[in-house]
């Protein structure tokens, strides 16, 4: 591969930061477009790349500035990678393009500049995380993130966003401050803070039986203080009221995007950090386990006592990411596919729930509460079919990308002993059911006629059809996803291996 090639994911996270500098001085009309022109680029750079990486079976390294750690920096780029950061450019994309007007309509004037800034260096943030392979440098990303995440739920001029943006800090810090220490931790008894070097004194550490507290207590430091910023059940109580209360935009990068970069970090740190049969060996991966089917069901059960669409989805997202842990838990390749893949599902499914729900919201005059949202899939006709088919692919409709999804957790139960195996069986049936009930609701709700006491609602007059453009790409990737989905499974497995 040239050199010119090994040189786009830098190019990628330096476009993100540098931009942020501009955007920060621009009028608002410009700096969206700014934005919006920054990331449609990363994304054709990001495409270039898989293309790319799909021609080969090994990865690569790339030091920047020419220098060797520990002065230097190392970003490690393979199929999963590329593939990965390509999708959360997407993602971001459409979830910016979705939520424009209410952007206009929930920011000040005078601050939406700053607005684009934190997407830009969240941007930057997220492909940090997915492409360095310095564990310092990750932890630097993570608090960037973090911060960028708090100031995207502060930017609503109105509601609960404060308190919501005040708890979402105090356990994110928490998490953080685990994930610190652990990392401590870690220096300590390697010396190094690149991946390759940790995995290869992990290793030697771990054949020798030296430290095998220490080397517990990390990973469990780590690994607890990256599903603590995730949103893994019970960590989640943050959650509704950040994705609930934030501008729709918001919401749809908070959900779709931030908790998976935390979620890939975690994979990179079970992978390319400590290897998959240490921290299987230390017990964490059934702690995940445990969580992750405790948080699909009781995610499942308070999204159905919830009476405010977006707290619904909100209480969604805790199922969903409960599903990403479970298949972490089970400590196979066959799990941790399963988990890549509906982390690109939860993602696209996610931002197009929120970005519909707050169309189906605008046609009922701003109310979020079901007994006012019945026949906004009537008023407002792309909001309402694109909430059904996020709906629907996250029940498990076949030719959707959740459908696909849930095939691939159960076919990896299979490998498992009887009793994990009949839990996730049994978990996925009962999330199944759980999961119909709340959104079918809502979607017969949606489309339901009506009632003569209800308060008359006009049907919404969009004025930016970028909106709509957007639900109908989001709707197009996630059947892409359901009816060709083998390329991308066998990426993430292909990636997986380029991993080790």
């Amino acid at each position: 591969m040239s050199d010119f090639w090994r040189n786009i994911p830098f190019f990628c996270i330096m476009l993100s930061i540098c931009s942020a500098a501009f955007t920060s001085v621009m009028p608002r009309k410009i700096a969206r477009g700014f934005c919006l022109t920054v990331i449609t680029a990363i994304i054709v750079m990001s495409a270039l790349l898989v293309s790319r990486m799909y021609g080969t079976r090994e990865s690569y390294t790339f030091m920047m500035g020419h220098f060797p750690a520990p002065w230097g920096n190392e970003i490690r780029v393979g199929r999963l990678e590329a593939l990965t950061a390509l999708v959360f450019s997407i993602i971001m994309a459409l979830s910016v393009l979705g939520g424009l007007m209410r952007i206009e309509e929930h920011v000040f004037e005078d601050k939406q500049p700053l607005y684009y800034v934190m997407i830009e260096l969240l941007m930057a943030a997220l492909l940090a995380e997915v492409y360095t392979n310095d564990l310092f440098t990750a932890y630097v990303f993570v608090e960037i993130m973090t911060l960028t995440a708090c100031s995207l739920i502060m930017a609503r001029s109105k509601g609960r966003t404060i308190v919501a943006a005040t708890r979402y800090m105090i356990w994110n810090l928490m998490g953080s401050g685990l994930f610190l220490l652990g990392l401590t931790f870690l220096y300590g008894m390697t010396g190094h803070l690149l991946m390759s070097h940790i995995r290869e004194q992990v290793d030697l550490i771990a054949a020798a039986g030296t430290y095998p507290r220490a080397l517990t207590i990390t990973i469990a430091l780590m690994c607890v203080g990256l599903a603590i910023k995730s949103g893994l059940f019970p960590f989640h109580t943050w959650l509704p009221d950040c994705y609930g209360y934030s501008t729709p935009t918001s919401s749809a990068i908070l959900s779709s995007l931030v908790s998976k970069g935390y979620i890939f970090l975690i994979v990179k740190i079970i992978y390319r950090v400590i290897g998959m049969e240490t921290v299987a060996a230390s017990g964490v991966t059934n702690v995940f386990f445990a969580m992750g089917l405790s948080g699909i069901i009781m995610g499942s059960v308070s999204a159905i006592r919830e009476k405010d669409i977006r707290r619904m989805i909100s209480f969604s997202s805790v199922a969903q990411i409960g599903y990403v842990f479970m298949g972490i838990g089970m400590a196979s390749e066959a799990g941790m596919v399963a988990s890549l893949f509906h982390v690109y599902v939860h993602g696209i499914s996610k931002s197009m729930l929120f970005l519909a729900g707050n169309g189906l919201i605008e046609a009922s005059s701003d109310s979020k509460l079901f007994r006012d949202l019945r026949g906004s899939g009537r008023r407002n006709p792309i909001a309402g079919l694109a909430f059904t088919v996020g709906s629907f692919s996250l029940v498990g409709i076949p030719f959707l990308g959740g459908f696909v999804s849930k095939v691939y957790f159960a076919k990896a139960a299979m490998s498992l002993n009887t009793a994990p195996m009949l839990s996730v069986l049994i978990v996925l049936a009962i999330s199944a059911v759980l999961n119909t009930v709340y959104f079918i609701k809502t979607v017969i709700t949606i489309y339901r006629v009506p009632m003569p006491e209800d308060p008359v609602h006009e049907p919404v007059k969009h004025r930016l059809g970028l909106e709509n453009a957007a639900l109908i790409c989001l709707i197009c990737v996630n059947f892409a996803l359901g009816v060709m989905s083998q390329p991308v499974v066998e990426g993430i497995r292909a990636g997986l291996n380029m991993f080790a």
